[in-house]
């Protein structure tokens, strides 16, 4: 089977993260380059013309760039706020979320200052500071005002060599037009409004939903009840008829990957506004290696796929009737799936310990079958399709 035509973005870990990448890497026309050399740029978002990145390091960093074709200008650099940042995503409130995984902290950077700030720098003649081509350099370069750091509150759980102490991992945007933070050292999900424009940015703390004391919560996503994904700002993916509005969040139910006990949760708002669980099943059950969930997504038919590290499998759900249903698994094609990305009737598996994205076709029932392709690069750890 011949592949389809593929245009990528790929984040990586390098060397300083014990990786074999050197940087960002493109997939375009059949062939593979590093077009940003920086450490660890674990994670990106993409918006536009925009490409952001951060670098999971201790006193990790977020970089800008803009793309053209397969190109990426470097635009900016700022601090992320904490160690170890993991994911980044730009939020609709105008601001760049970025969630630091060690340090148990969630940053908001003013993309509207950002890019003030970046345009005055050109006009300015002075010199940029230099990632693409150039390794990591991460530097303060935006003004303070630009910037917002939340800590986490301190918080526990029961797996002691994980859980011992707060870490931020995925955000997503809701309904009601709040940030959700999954905490999997603290088994909790921490609620933000966030406020940016061209010369400030805020991050006001709204409440905290406690899920199962173990469960390690690291991404979410929206189901439409009836079927059908939502989008991260809680409309109507392909399936339609989203109803966000109110402080229950009506219409919306949301999945959450349990990293440390194997589990997919189904919550919804009450009428208080605080998340109560619906149902939760195990994605795979039996004796063996532990099942540490990773990236989850929901389609437009309401199927949950989810990625399972150590078992390397890619396991499928059903939620119809308000439940949670495995409806079948498959082989990740390759080991230790990190994250994926859906292209028309293929998923993209980054499968950071085999050096490789695997390229599964996607069957009817939304399983995927075996790998009819790989991607040769060095610890893939975030795919992005491009338009």
């Amino acid at each position: 089977m011949s592949l389809p035509p593929l245009n990528l973005l790929i984040g990586s870990y390098t060397a300083t993260g014990g990786g074999n990448a050197t940087g960002i890497s493109i997939v375009s026309g059949g062939l593979v380059s590093t077009i940003a050399v920086l450490d660890d740029p674990a994670f990106l978002a993409v918006d536009g013309d925009r490409v952001y990145a951060v670098s999971e390091t201790l006193d990790g960093g977020v970089h800008a760039f803009r793309r053209s074709g397969s190109a990426l200008e470097h635009l900016w650099d700022a601090p992320a706020g904490g160690d170890a940042p993991c994911h980044v995503r730009v939020d609709g409130s105008g601001a760049l979320v970025v969630t630091n995984y060690v340090s148990g902290t969630v940053t908001a950077i003013s993309l509207a200052a950002a890019e003030a700030y970046a345009v005055s720098t050109a006009d300015g003649g002075a010199a940029v500071h230099g990632v693409g081509g150039q390794g990591a350099g991460v530097s303060a370069v935006l003004p303070d005002a630009a910037l917002a750091t939340e800590v986490l509150p301190d918080a526990i759980g029961p797996d002691e060599s994980r859980q011992e102490g707060p870490h931020a991992h995925q955000s997503i945007a809701t309904p009601d037009g709040t940030v959700l933070v999954a905490d999997l050292g603290g088994d909790a999900l921490h609620e933000f409004r966030i406020r940016a424009d061209a010369g400030s940015v805020s991050i006001e703390p709204v409440r905290v939903h406690h899920v199962t004391p173990g469960a390690g919560p690291r991404h979410m996503d929206w189901v439409r009840r009836g079927h059908g994904a939502a989008d991260a700002d809680g409309d109507a993916g392909a399936g339609g008829g989203v109803d966000g509005g109110g402080a229950a969040g009506a219409g919306v139910d949301l999945i959450v990957a349990g990293e440390l006990d194997g589990r997919v949760y189904r919550l919804r708002r009450d009428e208080s506004g605080s998340f109560r669980e619906v149902c939760a099943t195990s994605v795979l059950d039996g004796p063996g290696v532990p099942s540490l969930l990773s990236h989850l997504e929901v389609d437009e038919r309401g199927l949950v796929t989810v990625a399972v590290r150590g078992r390397d499998q890619i396991v499928v759900l059903d939620t119809a009737d308000d439940g949670l249903r495995v409806v079948g698994a498959a082989s990740a094609g390759g080991l230790w799936p990190r994250h994926f990305a859906r292209v028309p009737g293929y998923l993209l598996v980054a499968n950071q310990r085999s050096d490789a994205v695997a390229v599964l076709p996607v069957g009817d029932d939304g399983v995927p079958g075996e790998a009819v392709g790989q991607i040769a690069v060095g610890s893939p750890a975030c795919v992005i399709p491009l338009e």
